[in-house]
Parts: structure tokens; C-alpha cells; sequence
């Protein structure tokens, strides 16, 4: 046997199971701190994503417990309310990587590849040589399945212990549905910023829907922490629907499948029904770029053809992919899950619109808040998500820290040492990627892998909320500086005024015309609370005019129209500017006199609107508003046009379709009709010759 032949009789297959077991870093068990954090993970991420699928509102529940006398050793378990799985895909579910149903589907989720809780499975055989126990039960059974398996890592499945049936109650109360594992590994369990406890204040934060609870019980057997997130809202994630990829970045390889794979007979039937956003209008205009027929045979294209018609998709405008493959938390939810678990004086989310790149959808989220009780010397802390997951290891090779680092937050009115870098300051700053397809560095998925489309669509989000902590912060300032001269005039001047009465045997004069003069100032004070009576979000906004000049100015605040609310009690009337901005137009305002705009937003849930934003027109400043800026309103004017006009191109192209079927049905049907006329008049032919 040559050398040649003996090297290649040593080669063979590996599983992909025997892989991961010898390069488990790769799922992020490298270290024992982070393999219970990556063991929580992967559990609470199969959880949320079940119960969303399911329409159910998730219970949540991690325990960790200390193992006497072992070094190192803890039992991890998870407990929820989900649907359950079925006993035939249990072994499945837990004892095959890359077995999976949402590797193929082009939609939002926490996981992909199939290989976390897997991964847990195997780890923990590997470290302590334990089986993982698995309990669960479905609606449609009256009793819960009870499995104790590992994995054959050579063969990639399950082996399975033990099996048996029971009736799981708690606290003498039947369980319906959920999903309960045990299982015991090597690991640390650690306090601080990359624990645990962070990891799941940070999911509270992102999964405002959810109730997560967390307990630790020491080596003695003592609950010593005892942690509990409630839900802040009882409304679901709108469910997310798998779409079709989008012509935008798609690669010469993948269209060349999908072309070989087409049974489409035309060229634009092929592309209207395998991309998203691509209306008929839209395809003929692809092939007349491509020089190619619209009734070419997508099976039958050259290579050369095939170039063409890609290099065609990146020059023809198509509409946006669905936003229903997409679960952003919406500005609302990011505030509310921001207040509920960090002390702040102020908070500003933004939602941008979805965007594409490579062919899929994805959407950016950012949240800042900034006050209370956070440390002024320190950096301000970083949360990261990538499809409401937290992002806690590998910070500085995140594109989404490199995005923050990229903006100079010194013009924002927080410290940054060379305008890059993390800033200083008592903030926070929130980034979400919502994607169907996150690019990570690693299987391990801590960091987001480069990507300057996304960079720059996050760092469009940060400039605006950064505008609005450097508009609060004047504001604020400016509210303090004549909070704190008309005390001082109110103080001082009525005594002063009193006194030379007195002396003078004079009665006291009126002096609101000389404060006024003095203040030399337009004051709005704004109030945003919530009536327990009315169950609805109440807004007052009383303008002080200050001034010895009559002054005249159209008011504008903004209010979570796109979040659902309804405007009520508005009996000043006003208009509507654009989506999320009424406007009132006020009568001229006299020296020392004042008016009131107060109005109501139902729809909402206690929490959910607490700051109203109030901008102003008019030539003189109001400190407690800011002046307009016309160009952003225009800005965002154009934007909610280009949605609606998108939503009735997307109408319109439906409406195409929906004739172009009809008539093709129309066509197909006569064709039929003639065909079956034909076919009578043969077989009467051949009756009648037959017969003669």
C-alpha cells in the first residue's frame, strides 16, 4: 500500500455531534461562568419562542442549585407554560444538533441552527457524566412524559435511559402544558455584570410579555437569591410569518438553484412568486434591464443570463420585505421594560422603519436613558440584543458597541475622550438588531459580526435619540435656571413691595406686569400622568407668557399614534401635522397671561406614555419646549407618505394579480371550454363514421 493510500484509508466522516463535543467553545461553553449563562440561555430562548408561537404568555422559571461537596457542579432548571413537546420528537429536540424548524424558514428568532439546547445535553454528559432529565406536557394528553437521555456523539441521537407517563401537578394543581429539564454540569455560578441574574433582567427588558423568576440555592441548601421580573404588558409579540428572500443582495449561486429548482414557466411568474416586494410592474422591469423575455424559461438560463438578471435586481427599486417576518418591541415596550428595571428621570426610544441587506430584512431598535441613580464617572452601560436576545461576552467586537463607540456623544452632553468610544455618563444605551438572519462572529452568537448597512442604520437611531437627550437636557436646564428666578422674584420683590406700602401708607400694587417685565420669558410647564378613573393617559400643558410683548404661537406635541393610542378630550381642536404630531394653533397671548392645552390618549396601558414632547413655531423662545425643526418634520412627513404610498403600491400590485389570475383562469377556462367543444365534435365524427 503506497503512502498515499494508508493517509487516505485514515480519513473519515465526523459527526457533527463528535465536533462540538471537542470544540465546545464554539457554543459558548469555554469557560465555567459562561456555560451556565449559555445553559439559561439556550432554555429561555426555546421558551420564549415557543410560547410566542404558541400564543401563549410566557411563564419563566430558572433555578440553580450549589452541589454539596462537588467543586464546580451545579443543577440547572427550567421550567415554562409552553405548548410542550410531543414524546416522539423529545429525543429528538435534545439529542440531535442541527435538528431544527426554523433553519430554512426566512423569519425572526432566537434561534436558528438547532444546536443550543442540544449543546446543554451534551455538556453536560461530557462534564459530569450525567443524563439530562426531561419533563413535558402537551394540552392534548392527560399525563406528562418523563425521559432521562444523553447523546451517542459518534451517531449524532439521542439515547434514551428511562420513559415513563405521569400526572405532573404543582402545589395540587394539574399542569396543562409546559416543558420542564434538569440536568447537572461544571460550572460557576458568578454575581456582577456577566451573570445570571444580568442575563435575565436584561431579557425582562427586551420580553416585556414575560414573567421570569429566578432562584439559587447554595451548597447548604439556602434560597439565597430570589429574584422576580413581572410582565409589563399582556400583549403578545405580533406573530411572526416566514417570508420570501428579497432581490436585494441576493448571491449568483442561491439564484441559480433557485432557478434550476423553479416549475415556474415564465420569467416574471418566477419572480413574483419566489422574492418578496416584487410587484409585475417590478419584474418586467427586471427583465427588460436583463435583456431577457418576460416569458424566458428560468430553467433554461445560461450563466451569462443569469448575471444579467442579478445585476438587474440591484438597479430596479423594489418594495420593502414584509415587516410581519420582523418582531421589533416598539418604542412604547422599550420604555416601559427601560423603567421597569433601571431608576431614570428620562428615557427616548426609537423604531426605525426595516431595512435590507444581503437579501434580508432586519429592523433597528434604540433605546437611551439617562438620570437618576446610574454613576456620573463611570461609562455608561451597553445593552445589547440581537432578536430579543441579550448580548453579554465579546463587547468590544460587536458591531452594535462599535456603533455607539462611532458617535460623538460629547455633543449629546455626555463625556467621550475624544469624541470615540464608549462615552461616560449616568446612561444607558439600548441597541437591538432584529433580523431573519443575524450574522454573528461565532456559533457561540455573543457579538455581531460586521456589517456597515446595519452600522450605519444604527448610528442614524443614536443621533436622533441623542438629539433628544441634548434637547431635554436644555430644556431642563433652562426650566431650572427660571424655575429659580421666579422664586426669587416671587420671594422677593411681593416683601420688598409690602414694606415700601407700609412705609409709604399705600396699598399694595399689582405687580404681575412687573414681574412679567423682569422674568422677560415664555414658560410652558407640561404634565403627563395617569387617571385611575378614566384608565386613560391625561396631558396638560399651561403656557405662561412672561413677556411685556402679546405673543402668538401654533403648539405641536407628539403622541403614540402608531402604537395604537387614540386622542380623546382635545376640545381645542387643532390638526393633525403628521403620523404622531397634533398641532394648535393658539390665540394671541397678552403680557402676563396664560392658556391651557389639555387632551387625553386612550389605548394605553398604565406606564406605556409618561414624557409628552412639545415643540413650538413662533419667533420667541419657550423654555419647557423646543423650537421645531422643519426640515425633520418634513423628514418625517415624506416617510409616512412613502409608507402609505407602499402600502397602496402593495394594494395596487395585489389587485394586479388578482386580475392577471382571473384572467388567466378566464383564459385557461375557455381554452378548457373549447377543447372539451373539440373533443365532442371528434368523438361525434368518429361515431358517426364508425356507425356508417
Amino acid at each position: 500500500m503506497s503512502i498515499a493510500e494508508r493517509m487516505a484509508s485514515n480519513q473519515k466522516q465526523i459527526a457533527i455531534s463528535e465536533f462540538f463535543e471537542k470544540n465546545k467553545h464554539f457554543l459558548g461553553f469555554d469557560t465555567l461562568p459562561r456555560a451556565i449563562i449559555t445553559a439559561v440561555k439556550e432554555a429561555v430562548d426555546n421558551s420564549l419562542d415557543a410560547c410566542e408561537e404558541a400564543r401563549i404568555l410566557p411563564d419563566i422559571s430558572i433555578e440553580i442549585q450549589r452541589v454539596p461537596k462537588a467543586k464546580d457542579q451545579l443543577i440547572f432548571i427550567s421550567k415554562d407554560n409552553g405548548p410542550g413537546i410531543p414524546q416522539k420528537s423529545i429525543e429528538n429536540v435534545f439529542g440531535k444538533l442541527l435538528y431544527g424548524s426554523r433553519f430554512h424558514a426566512i423569519r425572526q428568532s432566537r434561534g436558528q441552527q438547532g444546536i443550543g439546547i442540544t449543546g446543554v445535553v451534551m455538556y453536560s454528559q461530557l462534564t459530569t457524566g450525567k443524563q439530562t432529565y426531561v419533563k413535558s406536557k402537551i394540552a392534548s394528553e392527560s399525563t406528562a412524559v418523563e425521559v432521562n437521555l444523553g447523546i451517542d456523539t459518534r451517531k449524532n441521537k439521542a439515547v434514551k435511559h428511562s420513559q415513563e407517563r405521569v400526572i405532573w401537578t404543582e402545589d395540587g394543581i394539574p399542569i396543562e402544558h409546559g416543558l420542564m429539564i434538569r440536568t447537572q454540569m461544571k460550572a460557576k455560578f458568578q454575581r456582577g455584570s456577566q451573570s445570571i441574574v444580568q442575563y435575565l433582567k436584561m431579557t425582562s427588558i427586551v420580553n416585556p410579555h414575560a414573567n421570569i423568576r429566578f432562584k439559587y440555592i447554595n451548597s447548604e441548601g439556602e434560597l439565597e437569591i430570589n429574584e422576580f421580573w413581572k410582565r409589563a404588558t399582556k400583549n403578545l409579540p405580533a406573530p411572526v410569518k416566514a417570508i420570501k428572500p428579497h432581490p436585494h443582495g441576493i448571491h449568483l449561486g442561491q439564484l441559480q438553484r433557485m432557478l434550476k429548482d423553479s416549475e415556474e414557466r415564465k420569467l416574471t411568474s418566477f419572480l413574483r412568486q419566489n422574492f418578496s416586494g416584487v410587484s409585475s410592474r417590478a419584474a418586467k422591469e427586471v427583465c427588460k434591464s436583463a435583456s431577457l423575455s418576460e416569458g424566458a424559461k428560468p430553467k433554461l438560463l445560461k450563466t451569462e443570463q443569469v448575471n444579467s438578471l442579478l445585476e438587474a435586481c440591484t438597479n430596479v427599486k423594489f418594495l420593502p420585505p414584509p415587516t410581519n417576518c420582523l418582531s421589533p418591541i416598539e418604542d412604547l415596550l422599550i420604555k416601559k421594560g427601560l423603567s421597569k428595571t433601571i431608576d431614570s428621570k428620562f428615557v427616548t426610544t426609537l423604531t426605525r422603519v426595516p431595512r435590507v441587506t444581503s437579501g434580508n430584512p432586519y429592523q433597528i431598535e434604540v433605546g437611551l436613558i439617562y438620570g437618576g441613580k446610574m454613576p456620573a464617572d463611570q461609562q455608561v452601560q451597553l445593552l445589547r440584543f440581537a432578536n430579543r436576545v441579550p448580548l453579554m461576552y465579546q463587547q468590544g467586537g460587536c458591531l452594535l458597541t462599535q456603533s455607539i463607540s462611532s458617535v460623538d456623544w460629547r455633543q449629546y452632553g455626555l463625556e467621550q475622550a475624544g469624541g470615540k468610544g464608549i462615552p461616560k455618563g449616568p446612561a444607558t444605551i439600548l441597541v437591538h438588531l432584529a433580523s431573519t438572519n443575524v450574522q454573528f462572529t461565532s456559533e457561540a452568537k455573543e457579538a455581531v459580526a460586521s456589517n456597515e448597512d446595519v452600522m450605519q442604520e444604527i448610528r442614524k437611531a443614536l443621533l436622533e435619540v441623542g438629539r433628544n437627550l441634548r434637547r431635554h437636557m436644555k430644556k431642563k436646564k433652562k426650566m431650572a435656571k427660571a424655575q429659580e428666578k421666579f422664586d426669587l422674584i416671587n420671594d422677593i420683590l411681593p416683601a420688598i413691595a409690602e414694606k415700601a406700602s407700609s412705609l409709604l401708607n399705600k396699598p399694595v400694587p399689582e405687580l404681575s406686569a412687573t414681574i412679567s417685565k423682569i422674568m422677560n420669558a415664555v414658560i410652558m410647564e407640561q404634565s403627563t400622568w395617569w387617571d385611575k378613573e378614566t384608565k386613560t393617559t391625561r396631558i396638560a400643558s399651561k403656557l405662561y407668557n412672561y413677556t411685556s410683548r402679546a405673543r402668538s404661537y401654533t403648539i405641536l406635541m407628539n403622541w403614540p399614534e402608531k402604537q395604537g393610542a387614540r386622542m380623546i378630550d382635545n376640545e381645542r381642536g387643532g390638526r393633525k401635522e403628521t403620523m404622531g404630531l397634533w398641532a394648535w394653533k393658539l390665540e394671541t397671548l397678552q403680557p402676563g397671561e396664560n392658556t391651557i392645552i389639555e387632551f387625553g390618549l386612550d389605548n394605553l396601558e398604565k406606564g406605556d406614555w409618561t414624557e409628552t414632547e412639545v415643540f413650538y413655531r413662533g419667533s420667541a423662545e419657550i423654555i419647557g419646549a423646543s423650537k421645531l425643526d422643519e426640515k425633520i418634520l418634513e423628514e418625517m412627513k415624506i416617510q409616512n407618505s412613502n409608507e402609505i404610498l407602499e402600502e397602496m403600491e402593495v394594494i395596487d400590485d395585489e389587485i394586479d394579480e388578482t386580475i392577471s389570475n382571473v384572467a388567466s383562469r378566464a383564459i385557461m377556462s375557455n381554452s378548457i371550454v373549447d377543447a372539451v367543444q373539440k373533443e365532442s365534435f371528434q368523438t361525434t365524427l368518429f361515431d358517426g363514421s364508425d356507425e356508417e
